[in-house]
């Protein structure tokens, strides 16, 4: 058996501004960039040990999406894995997230899609327009992960990516990733 690196395409999706592209160039590139320029659409390639694994992921960092925005085909076909992402301090944002999910539901005609939803710009606290609890409810209906993060402060960004990839490596082989191991896991998976 080969242990060639696995391949995970993973769509980055949210609304203008809400920090997806900070999210992917601080994963990626470890830094914050702090000014704003819309993104028309960038892959980028990182390769991530996983339990021992070693996986090479395709991000995808896609332009920011409004309720009349069609879904583009190449961010549901041949995708392993969504990143949602609203901002803490837009509830606009917040309630785009369900848009987007069941656009990618209807498009793909996947109802179990392996996704994390990231509450971003958790640096902007004094400004919060969305309490943890209303995304956890949110992630729990959609059967998604879950976290906020910071890609200003580098904080739960790394994570974000990973919960993404367990939520995908759940659905490819769940006799081989049964469950949460780990209490830290425990707090962010719903089964």
């Amino acid at each position: 058996m080969s242990n060639a690196p696995k391949r995970r395409k993973i769509a980055v999706l949210g609304s203008r501004s809400v920090g997806k592209s900070s999210l992917v160039k601080q994963f990626v590139e470890n830094q914050f960039i702090d000014s704003y320029y819309p993104t028309i659409e960038r892959a980028y390639v990182k390769t991530v040990l996983y339990k021992g694994e070693e996986f090479i992921f395709e991000v995808f960092d896609t332009a920011g999406q409004d309720e009349y925005s069609p879904l583009n085909a190449q961010y549901a076909i041949g995708i392993h894995g969504y990143v949602l992402v609203y901002s803490i301090a837009s509830r606009t944002s917040f309630e785009m997230i369900q848009i987007i999910y069941d656009k990618i539901v209807d498009f793909s005609g996947v109802v179990d899609i392996p996704c994390v939803i990231v509450g971003s710009k958790s640096d902007l606290g004094s400004s919060r327009q969305v309490s943890a609890s209303e995304l956890q409810r949110l992630a729990e209906t959609n059967k998604a992960a879950w976290v906020e993060s910071s890609a200003k402060n580098n904080v739960n960004v790394a994570r974000a990516f990973e919960l993404c990839l367990q939520e995908i490596e759940k659905r490819v082989a769940p006799h081989k990733n049964g469950g949460p191991t780990s209490p830290q896991e425990n707090r962010c998976i719903t089964m």
